[in-house]
């Protein structure tokens, strides 16, 4: 191994998977695994906390050793670890940075603390090799939607978040009403693409004319408003016309708003990441408008949207560089923001 080769282990515990992966170079991913606890979360319609820090414990030191031996290292081999502290659940998030923190400390490695918003937008810097900098990013999870101007690694500016709920939170609660089972996002985009998106007409939320923040309660209520009131009146609802019509209203608010970013910045590179990024219809629409405006898009693939380890592994290399590093005594914060900062600052 070159020793002058930076190779980070990256670990990510914010909700209900449970990610290992070691990254060479923050580009190359050596190992990457995921034990996943969805299938049985969605007995219960949504993670059940207590239960998923149980089952992250039960996974994650299993999962850092056949990580280990998947890319055919041993500790010794690594740089550093970087993990997820936040935001996330409290319970789920401390499993994994007690983990970070006895392998820092038992091994002698610098310990990296990464913001989970920001390894989702580093998820880019691993699928395309190519990527530059300046760029507007949007970033669009379950409990997260932001809209980031990065100017350098380690210097960016937040333009918008949302004020209410995520624009994955929504598709999940829409989901829930209709009974259509957890996580809702993947089922709502595979239903829409047998609906007509024009069919029911739901409201758009740009706020202020200045705003690049989001807002997606409203569309929320209005859907709900639209089920209750089909429901009371014992009349059919057409399932696929209303996800469509409902991720239409979405779409059309994120691609605007992120758009409008790299107009203010005048930025010619937009990066799309998060759980949300796998929606087949953001990707089409924002593809067809980043053509239009003539802008260059990113978005990583399909295993590279959802949490991974991988992408937490490739933050803390662009941290690691900049020798950020955590003590120690870190904790995890679940309410964790994704905040402007500068190294300059």
């Amino acid at each position: 191994m070159n020793e002058r080769e930076i190779i980070i282990m990256g670990i990510e515990t914010s909700c209900d998977d449970t990610a290992v992966a070691v990254v060479s170079g923050g580009k190359k991913i050596l190992s990457s695994l995921i034990s996943s606890q969805s299938d049985f979360h969605q007995r219960f319609g949504g993670v059940v906390p207590e239960i998923a820090s149980r089952r992250h414990l039960e996974a994650v030191n299993l999962l850092v050793e056949e990580t280990l031996r998947e890319a055919g290292l041993e500790f010794d081999d690594l740089s550093a670890v970087a993990v997820t502290y936040g935001p996330g659940l409290v319970g789920a998030l401390l499993i994994g940075v007690s983990t970070a923190k006895a392998l820092s400390y038992s091994c002698g490695l610098p310990l990296i603390a990464v913001n989970h918003i920001e390894g989702h937008l580093y998820a880019n810097f691993l699928a395309h090799k190519d990527i530059e900098l300046p760029l507007a990013a949007l970033i669009v999870s379950g409990g997260h939607t932001n809209l980031v101007y990065i100017q350098e690694h380690g210097s960016f500016e937040v333009l918008g978040r949302t004020r209410d709920d995520a624009a994955g939170e929504v598709f999940d609660k829409v989901a829930r009403a209709l009974d259509l089972g957890y996580p809702g996002g993947p089922v709502i985009d595979r239903l829409s693409s047998e609906g007509d998106s024009q069919a029911i007409s739901f409201p758009r939320a740009y706020l202020e004319e200045e705003s690049l923040d989001f807002s997606f309660s409203g569309l929320k209520s209005s859907v709900l408003n639209y089920v209750n009131r089909k429901m009371q009146k014992k009349e059919e609802i057409h399932v696929e016309n209303l996800s469509a019509s409902f991720q239409q209203a979405v779409v059309e608010v994120l691609v605007e708003k992120l758009v409008r970013a790299a107009e203010r910045k005048k930025v010619n590179n937009i990066a799309l990441s998060g759980g949300v990024a796998a929606n087949r219809a953001l990707r089409s629409c924002l593809s067809r408008r980043a053509l239009e405006e003539g802008l260059t898009l990113y978005y990583p693939p399909l295993e590279l949207c959802t949490d991974n380890a991988a992408m937490i592994a490739c933050a803390g290399y662009y941290q690691y560089l900049r020798k950020d590093f955590a003590a120690l005594d870190l904790n995890a914060v679940p309410g964790l923001q994704l905040s402007s900062k500068s190294d300059n600052m």
